[in-house]
């Protein structure tokens, strides 16, 4: 069934971007009309689906290309907690390889093009012997690799990660990097190559940073802040563009945009609520500003402000953090590309479309 080689996109460390390009790269080769297979060898954080343990990637990829999920083709290797320490106790009781070259057997005689998404940095997976390299190295692909954006930081972390692969003498098929200020953009793409082009490695595209990527859903925000949900709880995968601040009303960021976080201690949500409303209305807009509110600390709740928030759909969540402290546990929250998060995927998509040389790239496998 295979007719092109596999290919193995890995990442100079974590939250580059590499699920998200992986994704991207994947329908697109699709709407090419090829057949695409997909596995994460090695996985990290995993989630257990009635008693299947995959990692959570898996489940963002089945919703996409739409297979049912086989942890033992798409999810092989889960190091969980513990896993690596058991392995150095007694090596001889896993199967990891096996199970990673069982597979790849499997997506080979099922797919015309397997694509392997790698796990964090280039070594992650050494202490048991599967290092991305060694991995790509197995399932006998080629690698693009995803770096974060910029000139002299990129080519220093790229000169460290590619090392790995060059041990292991895996062919690097092009960078594909990523999160790039807009008015950098034309300047990586003139000094990338003068540092890859010598090697023999294409700059296969640069992504612009895009903010909506960054943006966290209420349910994740709650999550963060130990909330308890009191109204709306069917509303949480609404998605956060901005915090508003309760005790200083921001009117310009209503003005600019929607999809606001309010975050307000329960005495004030009744006067933070009727200051909404009134620019609300001034404004004239369609609905309201809110995808959420949380409210900090003790205090009774104003009807009239919970009204409004039952009537808009708006997700009420409660912490016992203070304002101060549940901002700072939101602004460090690191986000992913998930299943609940669609506009996401659609930009993930566009981003590939629109900046990456995709012909290259099938040119290359074939």
């Amino acid at each position: 069934m295979k007719k092109y080689q596999s290919l193995y996109v890995a990442a100079s460390r974590q939250h580059v971007g590499k699920t998200t390009s992986t994704l991207g790269l994947a329908y697109c080769l699709m709407r090419q009309g090829i057949d695409v297979g997909y596995s994460k060898p090695v996985g990290q954080s995993f989630v257990d689906l009635s008693e299947l343990r995959v990692d959570k990637d898996t489940i963002l990829f089945a919703d996409l290309i739409r297979f049912d999920i086989n942890p033992k083709i798409h999810s092989p290797v889960i190091l969980g907690k513990g896993a690596t320490t058991r392995y150095l106790d007694d090596p001889d009781a896993f199967s990891f390889n096996e199970r990673i070259l069982e597979a790849r057997e499997t997506l080979e005689d099922n797919y015309e093009l397997p694509i392997y998404e790698g796990t964090g940095h280039p070594g992650v997976g050494s202490v048991v012997e599967l290092s991305n390299a060694t991995v790509a190295k197995m399932v006998n692909a080629k690698v693009i690799f995803i770096a974060e954006g910029g000139i002299g930081s990129t080519i220093d972390m790229l000169n460290m990660c590619l090392g790995l692969f060059r041990e292991q003498n895996v062919e690097i098929m092009g960078v594909i990097v990523n999160k790039v200020r807009p008015d950098k953009i034309e300047k990586v793409k003139e000094y990338l190559p003068r540092y890859l082009k010598p090697k023999g490695i294409p700059l296969l595209g640069v992504l612009p940073y895009d903010k909506s990527l960054a943006y966290p859903v209420i349910k994740t925000v709650s999550k963060s802040v130990n909330g308890i949900v009191l109204e709306n709880e069917d509303c949480l995968d609404n998605k956060v563009a901005d915090i508003l601040a309760g005790s200083v009303l921001d009117r310009s960021k209503i003005e600019e945009r929607s999809d606001l976080l309010l975050v307000v201690s329960s005495p004030k949500l009744g006067e933070a609520i009727q200051k909404v409303k009134q620019i609300s209305d001034e404004l004239k807009l369609p609905k309201s500003p809110l995808s959420g509110v949380i409210v900090t600390g003790k205090g009774e709740l104003d009807p009239t402000a919970i009204s409004y928030i039952q009537e808009q759909r708006v997700p009420l969540i409660h912490t016992d953090l203070d304002t101060y402290g549940c901002v700072l546990k939101i602004s460090r929250i690191e986000v992913k590309i998930n299943r609940n998060t669609p506009w996401k995927v659609k930009r993930a998509i566009e981003l590939i479309e629109e900046n990456v040389n995709l012909q290259f790239i099938i040119d290359s496998l074939k």
